[in-house]
């Protein structure tokens, strides 16, 4: 009986050894299981492709095959670096039928900061009666709803009436032209606008002045009118663009908004 207890005490140790060692080999595979995450966690931080850098962009080609993304099917034709307000911008041209594109880059975060398209070859269609300048305010609300037409010109372009519209929604400055005869859609664009594009000049007294720069413009055009006149910028530049008209002649001026430099001009001259 002796014998036989002590055998039943010795097998009571070895189960609970044995149910100790099952809960150490359970603990040992949590802990596994723990330190396997926190170590694929670490390397994650470092080598996954979802990374704060994932976005930008590191070569021409690879703001390309980007390009080619945006305009399906369309066929590379140029591609440059430049430089806007101090950052590394990629340009990339392409040709899709009877359109021409160009789409910038910003390398930093692989952001989109210019689209636009133009026709090429386009008819002039002289026999055909002009469309009225409220007929083309609507084509261009139609385009881009909900926007605020900053401006619309009639001019010519390589002997092709045109009406000429700027306009504003949200962070975007768009350009179009409408073929004056037709009413069709020739040229787009838009350009993401930076903080600064936004804000007025009335309160820097740094800026020379609206009225300052109609003068100078003028200067430069004796006895012609002003036909617009606005503050923007340019790549970041505060400046003035003073349309003038003499006659069938139109000249077109931007003016640096603090030094009163003629920075371009254009002439163009009705047929």
């Amino acid at each position: 009986m002796k014998f036989q207890k002590k055998n039943h005490s010795t097998t009571r140790i070895l189960s609970d050894n044995l149910a100790k060692g099952g809960k150490l080999m359970k603990f040992q595979k949590k802990l596994a299981v723990v330190v396997t995450a926190l170590c694929l966690a670490f390397f994650g931080m470092f080598f996954a492709p979802d990374s704060v850098y994932a976005k930008s962009i590191a070569s021409l080609n690879q703001a390309a095959q980007l390009a080619k993304k945006a305009v399906k099917n369309a066929t590379v034709t140029e591609m440059d670096r430049d430089y806007e307000a101090g950052q590394l911008v990629y340009e990339i041209h392409l040709v899709k039928k009877t359109k021409e594109y160009e789409i910038t880059y910003r390398a930093s975060d692989g952001e989109m900061l210019v689209y636009g398209w133009e026709e090429y070859n386009v008819r002039k269609y002289n026999n055909k009666k002009t469309i009225s300048k409220s007929k083309c305010r609507q084509l261009a609300l139609k385009e881009v709803p909900g926007a605020t037409i900053l401006s619309l010109v009639q001019k010519y372009d390589d002997g092709v009436s045109i009406y000429k519209l700027k306009l504003d929604k949200g962070n975007k400055r768009y350009t179009m032209k409408y073929h004056a005869k037709t009413g069709k859609l020739i040229e787009y664009e838009w350009k993401l606008l930076k903080k600064q594009d936004t804000t007025s000049s009335s309160g820097n007294n740094a800026y020379i002045g609206l009225a300052k720069a109609k003068q100078i413009a003028l200067a430069e055009v004796p006895d012609a009118v002003v036909v617009k006149a606005k503050f923007d910028t340019d790549d970041g530049v505060p400046v003035y663009e003073i349309e003038l008209r003499q006659g069938r002649a139109e000249y077109e001026f931007k003016i640096h908004a603090k030094t009163g430099k003629i920075l371009e001009r254009d002439y163009d001259y009705d047929d």
